[in-house]
This record gives C-alpha cells, structure tokens and sequence, in this order.
C-alpha cells in the first residue's frame, strides 16, 4: 500500500516552483531564470525565498556577482532532477498518444535571415506533415540557441556561432552568398559583368551604407571580410534585419550588401540594383537542435526536409 509522506502533506511546493529552482540552478542567475519563466527577476526571487521558506533551508547562496547552490541546493537539484524528467516524459506520452494536444513544432530563425528564406524552410515538411503546428519566432542568434539548449525551441536557424554548448549538435549546413546592392536609380558608370574591389571602391567612395548589426554573428563575419579587402565601411544606419535593410536601399537611402537569397520578392514592388562583383562574401547557416537520442518523428522530418 502506497502512504503519503507526512511532510509531503503540507506542501512545501509544486512542480512548477520546482521547476523554476531547476531553472535559476542550471543558469546560476535569477534574471536569467525569470527569461526563460517569462517572469521578472524579482519576481522569480520572491518565489524562490517562498519555497525557501517553506523548506525551512537555503537553497542558494547569493552574492552580487553570482547564484550558487548550497549543499542543501544541490541535493535537491539531485534528487529532484528525475521528478521533472519523468513528469515531462508522462505528459509527452498523453500528448502524443492520445492527442490531447496537436503536436507542434517550435522553430527560432534569426532576425539576419530574411523572409525569402522561410519557404525553403517548411514548405517541404508542411506538406509532409499537414498535422503538425509551427510555431516561429525572430530572435538573435544568442536568444535561439539557449531557448533551443532550454527546451523551449526545438530547432534553430541561424548563423553558427564560434562555440556550441555541449548540450546541442549542428544538423545541416548551407552556404549563402552575398550581393552589394545600390538604389536603383544608381549608376555605376561602368558597364561589366564583374567588378573589382578596387574599381568599387572608388565608384562608392563617400556613399552611405546601410549594415546588419556589427553585434552577431553575420555582421562580424561580413566586416572582418571587408577588411581583409582592404574596405573599412562606416555605416550611417545597423539594422538587425536584411529584409530592413533591402527596402531602405530601394527607397535611396544609402547602399548595402546582402545575402542574394533575399531579393527575389523584393524585385517586383521596389527593385534595387545588384551591383556585380568577382569575388563574394558568404556566410553560413546552420541548423541547431538538441543533442538527442530519439528525437520526436515530426522534428526529424522538420531536419530531413530543409530546402536551401
């Protein structure tokens, strides 16, 4: 016969405040944890001390500059951490078995990609998988892959970064070209069909430049190529969107260089001039999920049916 612990009883917590402990212990940061909740910080505190309260122990330590676990902390974290798994592991089960739910596929594509790029990304796998839900959001590369890492993205899109947590593995890769494109009232003054370096940048010289943001990963790689080129671009506007970036040059706001991918839907309601040049720059993109031994059928099928 099955008793209920007396201590149990009394309720100390639930799973969702268990839940929260897992998440300021795993990102030792109670700012962190509140993101991920979609709680404040002080709101996340003051749940934290509850339980700790109710607990009657400490379960961190904290200082101004971190969050650590006491002794009691990590027992917790120990002990409970098989809770959590097998509470997650019941509830996919009803989900999927019983169709309690519509399974959903939760993707994150970074805001440096462009719209152009999103048919490529589900409509093959939409067709395959008409049940299944997509949910997508634009964030920056770094927001991805810890939602990914956190289990609240299943795959991620976006420029790699220079290291990977542990936690997750790169799927597929794409190349993805660049193009200079200028408004398209601009003259170039020369006509070929491909121009050096040199040669543009005395055509440019004093033009206003429109860039991707210097802060991620596409903007840092695209500058650093500039400069091994010998070009120092001093842009008059950052944008963290291409999409941004191709309708401000359109409308004569300055010149640009953007992946070629995004300018096809553009080409119809405000054209803007490709400007051709012998030698490109290009980025890559990858595909970012979780590290995992059987992963869920509809996000293999998500994976396997990427058109780039």
């Amino acid at each position: 016969m099955l008793y209920m612990n007396e201590y149990l009883a009394t309720a100390p917590f639930d799973l969702y405040e268990l839940h929260l402990f897992h998440l300021v212990a795993e990102t030792r940061s109670f700012t962190k944890a509140g993101q991920r909740a979609g709680l404040t910080q002080s709101a996340m505190t003051r749940q934290i001390s509850g339980l700790e309260q109710r607990l009657g122990i400490l379960l961190f330590e904290r200082t101004t500059r971190q969050v650590s676990l006491t002794l009691a902390g990590k027992s917790l974290h120990q002990k409970s951490h098989p809770i959590l798994e097998a509470t997650n592991a019941a509830l996919h089960h009803l989900q999927h078995e019983f169709h309690l739910v519509p399974k959903t596929l939760r993707v994150g594509v970074a805001r440096s990609i462009g719209l152009a790029y999103l048919p490529g990304f589900f409509f093959a796998f939409q067709k395959k998988f008409p049940e299944v839900q997509i949910q997508v959001v634009q964030q920056t590369s770094r927001e991805i892959l810890d939602a990914v890492e956190a289990k609240e993205l299943d795959a991620g899109l976006l420029c790699p970064p220079p290291r990977l947590a542990g936690g997750l593995q790169i799927t597929h890769r794409f190349k993805d070209d660049f193009t200079f494109i200028a408004p398209p009232q601009f003259q170039l003054g020369e006509k070929t069909t491909r121009i050096s370096f040199t040669a543009l940048k005395k055509i440019l010289d004093g033009q206003r430049w429109l860039m991707i943001d210097h802060n991620g990963n596409t903007g840092k790689q695209l500058r650093r190529w500039l400069e091994a080129q010998s070009w120092r671009v001093e842009p008059a506007m950052e944008l963290d969107s291409f999409d941004m970036i191709v309708n401000l040059v359109s409308l004569g706001l300055g010149m640009s260089i953007v992946p070629h991918r995004v300018l096809p839907i553009y080409e119809q309601r405000r054209a803007v001039k490709r400007i051709p040049m012998a030698k490109r720059f290009s980025r890559e993109l990858v595909v970012v999920v979780r590290k995992n031994r059987q992963p869920p059928k509809h996000l293999t099928g998500f994976v396997e049916n990427v058109l780039f």
